[in-house]
């Protein structure tokens, strides 16, 4: 164990000095949510690919229905309906002179039309007043022919969707280190790619320590408590963007722990041990990991360490594995290891993604509180607060013991105290983490 106290960024700047992006691989569209690109993505087709209609009505032409209102409507003589999917109207038939087609949204502009006139602002056929629906083919299949009066003019190109006026070839549609989300999805689909180049997901396995960890849902004996944090930590996982694995609770024994890491290997980009990193008698995952590691490779092992800050002092970052696998290890009590996870595991997760941008985002804020805040000299404090934008204001939640996970539960920030700040006033400006 290194007897050099730590910083908090000395012990990022490690991790992320050790982490490097996953290697990119093709994925089908299904399998690359929440993925990073690595190339930039052109279009190859225009969208809309032809000119179609933005409303059910009728392409008419516009000289046809200039002038048009309720006392003295244009008579239209109907020749045909266009539905999405249609090349246009039967035969190629063209709109000509004193003619309209039915149209559905989205179904192309036939020949001849220039523009198309929502049925609201016509009869729709019935030789009645405005209508308020289209008539279905299947019910009235005479309502493909017949007249339609019109009630009101439209101007050239009035509610058509241009072809190439969402995008158009050649155009950019995605650029490398986006992360395709549910709309990146979509536009790909939309111009026609099947697959597309990305860093995977990283897997990150989460190992929870300690013979007195029992799982939610059975029943507590002397001594015992849930488990908590291998649910906190690989539900942070996720929200980071990995695929994450949550193996039960280990025992406090070095073989099993060890034993259990190494079976975990082959499906891990990244291990996350939280528990047992402290000086006591039982602090399993000092005893099992200290000595692994292969001499002759350079940055292998595991190194455990004690930073310069409040919660999370005891901290635990190497290598295992034939791969090299990292493992950062956590301490146990609640708040010390969600916080830490926030502050080392989600940056090591954002670097393998290949995201530039790897930590929360922060502000300065105006500390909002009945009375200081203290904080131990040398050390970074990271308290617990609910965050208000609209006053710009950081208020408290709870108090600074590390097991005062109901407090967490209730923040969406974390109030972040400097090394050299002891005591902070209320009104003082400090700078925020946003959890949220």
């Amino acid at each position: 164990m290194s007897s050099t106290m730590w910083s908090v960024d000395e012990h990022l700047a490690d991790i992320l000095e050790a982490v490097h992006p996953l290697e990119p691989i093709e994925l089908q569209l299904h399998d690359a949510q929440g993925c990073v690109l690595v190339e930039d993505v052109m279009v190859e087709i225009a969208l809309p690919p032809f000119d179609n209609s933005s409303m059910d009505g009728y392409a008419v032409r516009v000289a046809d229905v200039e002038g048009a209102d309720e006392e003295f409507p244009a008579v239209l003589t109907v020749i045909g309906d266009v539905a999405a999917g249609d090349d246009g109207l039967p035969g190629d038939r063209a709109v000509g002179p004193g003619e309209a087609a039915r149209i559905m949204t989205g179904a192309p502009l036939p020949a001849g039309a220039e523009a198309v006139v929502p049925v609201e602002w016509t009869d729709g056929g019935t030789g009645g007043g405005p209508a308020d629906t289209m008539r279905s083919h299947r019910d009235a299949p005479e309502a493909a022919g017949g007249e339609v009066r019109v009630y009101r003019p439209v101007e050239a190109r009035a509610h058509v969707r241009a072809r190439g006026s969402d995008v158009k070839p050649g155009d950019p549609a995605l650029s490398a280190g986006s992360v395709v989300g549910p709309p990146q999805i979509g536009l790909l689909a939309a111009i026609g790619r099947s697959t597309v180049k990305v860093r995977p997901r990283p897997r990150v396995v989460v190992i929870s320590t300690g013979s007195e960890l029992v799982q939610p849902g059975e029943e507590l004996t002397g001594g015992q408590i849930y488990d908590s944090n291998s649910f906190a930590l690989t539900a942070a996982a996720k929200d980071a963007g990995a695929i994450a694995y949550r193996v039960g609770a280990v025992t406090d024994d070095a073989d099993t722990l060890r034993a259990t890491i190494e079976d975990q290997l082959i499906r891990a980009d990244i291990v996350v041990t939280t528990g047992g990193v402290s000086v006591g008698a039982y602090d399993v995952v000092k005893e099992a990991l200290s000595s692994v590691g292969d001499e002759d490779e350079p940055g292998s092992g595991i190194d455990f360490r004690k930073l310069a800050m409040q919660p999370g002092k005891p901290q635990g970052f190497g290598s295992i594995g034939p791969d090299h696998t990292p493992l950062l290890a956590l301490p146990g009590n609640p708040v010390s290891s969600y916080i830490s996870f926030e502050l080392f595991v989600r940056p090591a997760i954002r670097a393998l993604m290949g995201l530039p941008d790897v930590n929360r985002p922060t502000v300065r804020a105006v500390l909002k509180t009945d009375k200081a805040l203290s904080s131990p000299s040398g050390r970074r404090q990271f308290l617990r607060g609910t965050y208000d934008a609209e006053a710009d204001t950081v208020t408290p939640v709870g108090g600074s013991g590390s097991h005062l996970i109901a407090a967490l539960a209730q923040a969406d920030a974390l109030i972040v105290l400097p090394e050299d700040v002891t005591s902070a006033e209320p009104g003082t400006e400090t700078e925020v983490v946003l959890l949220r």
